[in-house]
């Protein structure tokens, strides 16, 4: 008993409780006062370290429980191989966490070192923790090509009615909307320390929880004029790839998607998977093969567009192929589209591929060891060139972004040639009940901080219609097979972030590493 009361007493066990109870805060729980609750006693543990190691580590173990909790969906993607044993999916998680957490750890030393001067002052501590927080989130989106998945922004989001506190995203960025949170953190921790001043100490800890509940500013939502028909054929994850169902999924995919109005431009979207085909010809013959099948991809897109009918502009995830003197050498998963003619009309290639899961790092040392991709299939994918907008006509300008592209902030636009709208296909079937709430919060905060809305088809669902101040107006729920149809919401002009990048948080970073350095110089003034 003793022991275990030690251990519960020491800093590292805290921290590393306290980081899975600020993943809480992340959907489908959202229970941002947990997530806050956290960070105001990470900081204080940190303010308590003895040494700068003792802060870093204080910082890692708290990442440690914060990324094992928040990417607990990674664990299920591996029930729906067969290549390697699902108990390997949780010991990916815990390593993949173990080091993810080091950027909470260099925001508790950055924070630590900045602030040791100021003796017992939480002030300080708190602006220089919140800028080391923004810094360390835009660091963790690219550094080893990155991995941006749950930045601390996302405790901010309101229900789907409401963007609550990240509509101050198009002047922030989502990293320092992230820092923005770890400063409101900060603001509890401070209430603590000036409870015996009660009028300061209550609005210290009622200005969070004011600004965290902030009804919606936007007004009536503004009506579109492109159609739009949005597909979720709920295709579950255990007979996507079996070819012998190709046939049946395709016919599903297409009998939801007829016309209500024929002759009228209409947007017709299918998720990433969305044809099991491939649509382009030139390839070797046996890769049309779909079960006891040769599928001509001509007869494919003829079908399409008899599916969507005249007017209709199907955007769909696909599969391509690179072929080099005859012999497939790589794979691209793409949006395709297609017109109503059957015709080709243009395509996007993802560029932020899946380590792991689209293709395998260091193949020629892993693979002898056993190791695969979860995805299946003998190639690895290309990347694409990064994000591009298809001018599709009387279609409008689609910015395209497939699956988990649409996590990483400040990386989803062509800023030269802006699109209308962003269309975001996935395939969230194997992410579990964790994984696809919290794909969608991220696509919401996408569309605030760009100013577009953002229209997700998926194969099992959450799927919706995403307008530009982040909210929800129309919803698929999972595992249910249906439509929505409805009108583009219209783009909002340009904001101040997708005019300026992440260039806008590491700004605000700025701004707050001066203000922890003046707090500072006037305590020891």
């Amino acid at each position: 008993m003793i022991a275990l009361r030690r251990i519960a007493a020491h800093p590292f066990f805290q921290s590393l409780l306290l980081g899975g109870i600020a993943a809480c805060g992340f959907e489908p729980l959202a229970l941002w006062p947990l997530a806050l609750l956290a960070i105001a006693c990470l900081i204080e543990l940190t303010a308590r370290a003895e040494s700068w190691k003792r802060a870093a580590l204080i910082g890692w173990f708290f990442g440690i429980g914060h990324f094992t909790i928040g990417n607990n969906w990674i664990a299920t993607a591996f029930t729906y191989q067969a290549n390697m044993p699902q108990w390997l999916g949780f010991i990916a998680v815990v390593l993949l966490s173990l080091y993810l957490a080091v950027y909470p750890a260099l925001a508790t030393l950055g924070g630590w070192l900045l602030a040791r001067r100021g003796g017992q002052a939480r002030l300080p501590l708190v602006m220089g923790f919140a800028a080391c927080w923004i810094i360390t989130e835009w660091l963790r989106s690219w550094v080893f090509t990155g991995y941006a998945w749950n930045p601390l922004a996302m405790a901010a989001l309101g229900p789907f009615a409401r963007p609550g506190l990240a509509a101050a995203a198009p002047w922030l960025g989502t990293y320092a909307l992230s820092g923005l949170v770890a400063l409101l953190g900060g603001t509890w921790l401070l209430a603590w320390h000036r409870r015996k001043r009660k009028v300061v100490a209550a609005v210290l800890a009622l200005v969070p929880v004011a600004l965290f509940l902030l009804p919606s500013l936007a007004g009536t939502p503004a009506q579109g004029t492109l159609r739009f028909t949005l597909v979720q054929p709920d295709i579950r994850q255990e007979s996507l790839d079996d070819p012998t169902q190709f046939v049946a999924q395709f016919r599903k995919a297409a009998d939801l998607s007829g016309p209500l109005t024929p002759q009228q431009p209409r947007l017709v979207l299918w998720p990433e998977s969305g044809v099991p085909f491939y649509l382009a010809t030139g390839y070797p013959r046996y890769f049309y093969a779909a079960g006891d099948y040769e599928v001509d991809p001509l007869l494919v897109r003829r079908a399409i567009g008899e599916a969507i009918g005249p007017g209709g502009m199907l955007l769909t995830g696909a599969v391509d192929l690179e072929v080099k003197q005859g012999n497939p050498i790589a794979a691209r998963n793409v949006i395709t589209a297609v017109a109503a003619d059957g015709s080709l009309a243009g395509s996007y290639a993802k560029a932020h591929l899946v380590p792991y899961g689209e293709y395998l790092p260091l193949r020629w040392l892993l693979e002898p060891l056993g190791a695969t991709r979860l995805v299946p299939g003998a190639l690895d994918f290309w990347p694409g060139p990064g994000p591009r907008t298809v001018d599709l006509g009387a279609w409008g300008k689609a910015g395209m972004q497939i699956c988990y592209e649409i996590v990483f902030s400040g990386q989803v636009v062509d800023r030269q040639n802006r699109p209308d709208y962003i269309f975001n296909p996935s395939n969230d079937g194997w992410f579990g009940s964790f994984g696809p709430p919290q794909h969608l919060a991220q696509a919401r905060l996408r569309a605030i901080e760009e100013g577009l809305p953002v229209l997700r088809a998926t194969t099992t669902g959450i799927s919706a219609v995403i307008d530009a101040d982040g909210i929800v107006r129309q919803h698929i729920p999972r595992h249910v097979a249906s439509r929505l149809d409805g009108y583009v919401p219209p783009a909002h002009a340009p904001t101040l972030f997708a005019r300026t990048g992440n260039m806008l948080p590491l700004g605000w970073a700025a701004a707050l590493l001066v203000l922890c350095l003046v707090a500072l110089r006037r305590r020891g003034g």
